[in-house]
């Protein structure tokens, strides 16, 4: 492999111009690259929360804004790299002005339901026309400058121009504040009006620096600049500037990896360990940290530390995945997230390495930027469609071990044991999950081996390949792995995750569970499979107000948004009319399974099944007056927050039955929204009670699990007796709990880490 320049080691270039007339030179350019990537790491959130309540939650509105970022952010580093190569630097200065400019045509830029044709007819098309017309301009010129900037500061006569690539490290700073201040500082206290209003102005800012450093730069004598890069690239030596396909396709990789990892960790730790909202922003922020850090002056003692102390993480977790250990969370997740974190300082530490000389500088980013965008498509649209369980995660970890450097001193002759060790691993790793497959192999036999084959792993620790096969193997076991006190029936996934259908360990009930969350459970005995189990339990909140509540229980028509295992449905009685709003095609697969569930079958007719985003489904339902409407989205960690906006209420009382019933389920281990439907209930003058049903010990239904509970209704009378239950009280309300609209919500606000 090529040996990477550093600024003691590219060569002193005689021609360079003379200095540019400015004492604040790098500061001037680094602060013009941070602005540019807070304003990109701030803009993406933002445009999801303004096509949410248009175009519903629907996995294809979410790939579709990732797609079209990722593209423009490839075509910046495309243009940027086709430019400085193929346009004189006067001529792409002047032109590169002219782009700055543009963009404050389309500021402040918004998302209206009206701004082109009606969204429902062709949503994927209109989503694309509206980004591409809104935000993709501006969006567009920010993805140039990382490059742009950095090329031209590498033909000025700085003393740090002959090693610009330590403000790609300001850049990624400035994305990894930006991803802290959105969440904490931004969306609380700020509406999305005004956030677009203070991006705008912040992108004022950015091509105010921007143009300034043009002008810095045209001022200098672009001739003299252009023959410092020529004269630059004929100084280098060869063996450093040349570009092989095997070193592009090594950054691709290095940049491949870490983007895959970061999103496979997230979907992992979401999915099997704990459903936190938010979570995702840890491993993105570590990613960048790893940017920062690489890119610095210590980049190098990072990257060697990294390489050493990676066996010495991954062979612990891989153990901690076989015996699916996913508590204390407060050790398991710190775990996931240190070795993401290693595995990620080694990738970027080796591209930090191996860069080149500024003569490729653009084609150098370039290849990052294809990279971490097939890192990331992979993860978002590829991995779901051929895997049905969280396989990438295992996958890309094995691969991040194959991208190690061999230890220096270490012996790296072939010898037999290279190949033999990882092919031993692997024949064992398949028959370990043929094994698991059949149900066949015990979890504790799973754990011995894989301990065995851990010591056999490390013992190839300081040889890159032998070790990353071996540990690869053993990770890809751990997909197929179940908890010891279930079998799994059946598992599927989909863009919204993985979902799992399994027996307990005593043959009583099917359960239907997505990551850690559980959907819903029925009783294998025929004499109870028409018995609502779990949070809708007959003794819980919902039943309670089923039975006390006449309006309720007799109104013929019902609306569920959620269908779960079709729970619910047990409740319909004869000449009442069930309507379930589901988002996710799967979930109604596995519902209507008689193998699986029955309770959708024993309904019949009197239930039907609406496919689509809810709200969006909900306000077609023109004529119909639902005297009960259940809301049930509120479990999991993604917490469809277009659902429970001042608008969204005003959606449902539009369909709301007089004296009818809202009734929101929203137990959640990590978000409490109480106080936001208190809020919003008092904002429509609407009476409103709580229960939370907690474990009481003793004669506690064993299928029953704890649950919380919202009603609402247009008056006090239409409560009845639920108003004088002890179990029942007014949920709490300060004058601090803010009012979420379409324009404005904060999770951060109602995140409880308990």
């Amino acid at each position: 492999m090529d040996s990477a320049p550093t600024a003691a080691n590219v060569a002193d270039v005689d021609a360079r111009p003379s200095r540019l007339p400015f004492p604040y030179v790098v500061p001037l350019f680094a602060i013009t690259l941070f602005s540019g990537s807070f304003l990109m790491f701030m803009v993406e959130p933002m445009i999801a929360k303004m096509v949410l309540p248009i175009l519903g939650g629907a996995p294809m509105v979410w790939n579709t804004c990732v797609v079209f970022f990722q593209t423009v952010l490839l075509l910046g580093y495309a243009y940027a790299h086709g430019s400085s190569a193929w346009i004189k630097a006067r001529r792409h200065t002047f032109i590169y002005a002219i782009l700055l400019v543009l963009p404050l045509a389309t500021l402040p830029f918004r998302i209206h339901s009206a701004s082109a044709a009606t969204p429902t007819a062709h949503p994927i098309a209109w989503l694309f026309v509206a980004l591409v017309t809104s935000i993709g301009p501006a969006f567009f010129v920010l993805s140039t400058g990382a490059s742009i900037f950095q090329k031209w500061f590498s033909a000025t006569d700085h003393v740090a121009a002959r090693d610009p690539y330590f403000l790609y490290a300001a850049s990624n700073l400035g994305s990894l504040i930006s991803l802290a201040a959105y969440p904490a500082l931004i969306e609380p206290t700020l509406r999305l009006d005004d956030q677009a209003r203070l991006w705008a102005i912040g992108y004022g800012v950015f091509a105010l620096l921007a143009l300034v450093c043009v002008a810095l730069v045209r001022r200098h004598p672009l001739k003299a600049i252009e023959a410092a890069a020529a004269t630059a690239a004929h100084a280098s030596s060869d063996r450093v500037e040349e570009l092989t396909w095997r070193r592009r396709s090594r950054w691709l990789a290095l940049a491949f990896v870490p983007s895959s990892l970061m999103l496979g960790v997230t979907s992992y730790m979401s999915t099997d360990i704990a459903a936190v909202p938010l979570l995702w922003v840890v491993p993105l922020w570590l990613y960048l940290l790893t940017f920062v850090v690489t890119f610095g002056s210590k980049g190098d003692t990072a990257r060697v530390l990294a390489n050493r102390f990676l066996p010495l993480a991954v062979l612990p977790l891989t153990l901690v995945m076989i015996a699916r250990l996913h508590g204390p969370v407060s050790a398991i997740v710190p775990l996931h997230l240190f070795v993401f974190a290693t595995a990620a300082m080694l990738c970027h530490g080796e591209l930090a390495h191996d860069r080149p000389t500024p003569r490729h500088l653009t084609e150098f980013y370039f290849w990052l930027a294809l990279g971490g965008m097939a890192g990331g498509l992979f993860n978002t649209l590829i991995a779901p469609i051929i895997f049905d369980r969280i396989v990438e995660y295992p996958l890309v970890l094995g691969l991040a071990c194959l991208m190690r450097s061999a230890r220096a001193g270490t012996d790296q002759k072939r010898h037999l044991l290279d190949v033999v060790v990882p092919l031993c691993v692997t024949v064992l790793a398949i028959l370990l999950i043929t094994g698991i497959g059949g149900g066949a192999m015990n979890p504790r036999v799973v754990v011995v081996f894989a301990s065995v084959l851990a010591v056999i792993a490390f013992r190839q620790s300081p040889r890159p390949v032998p070790f990353a096969v071996s540990v690869g193997a053993m990770l890809l076991i751990t997909p197929w792995l179940s908890k010891a006190d279930e079998t799994v029936l059946h598992a599927q996934r989909t863009f919204f995750g993985v979902y799992r259908v399994s027996l307990d360990r005593n043959a009583q009930y099917h359960a239907l569970a997505h990551g850690t969350t559980l959907h819903g459970m029925q009783a294998l005995d025929p004499a109870r499979q028409s018995e609502p189990l779990t949070y809708f339990h007959r003794t819980g909140p919902f039943g309670q107000m089923f039975a006390v509540l006449p309006q309720v229980s007799q109104t013929p028509n019902v609306a569920v948004v959620g269908l779960g295992v079709g729970t619910l449905a047990s409740y319909a009685t004869s000449d009442q009319h069930w309507t379930f709003f589901e988002i996710d095609p799967a979930v109604e697969h596995i519902a209507r399974n008689p193998a699986y569930f029955t309770y959708l079958r024993q309904c019949g007719d009197r239930c039907r099944i609406v496919l689509g985003d809810a709200r969006l489904s909900l306000a077609h339902e023109s004529d119909t007056q639902y005297g009960l409407i259940v809301l049930d989205a509120f479990s999991s960690d993604a917490i469809p927050m277009h659902l429970i906006t001042r608008e969204a209420l005003s959606l449902y009382l539009r369909h709301l039955a007089p004296q009818g019933v809202m009734a929101f389920h929203i137990s959640n281990r990590h978000v409490l929204l109480n106080a936001i439907l208190a809020r919003l209930a008092a904002s429509h003058q609407l009476p409103v009670l709580e229960q939370r049903d907690l474990f009481s010990g003793a004669g506690w239904p064993k299928d029953k699990t704890e649950s919380h509970w919202v009603v609402m209704a247009r008056a006090d009378r239409d409560l009845g007796a639920l108003q004088s239950d002890p179990r029942w009280s007014p949920p709490a309300l300060t004058a601090s709990t803010p009012l979420w609209t379409d324009d404005f919500s904060n999770i951060l606000g109602v995140l409880s880490l308990r």
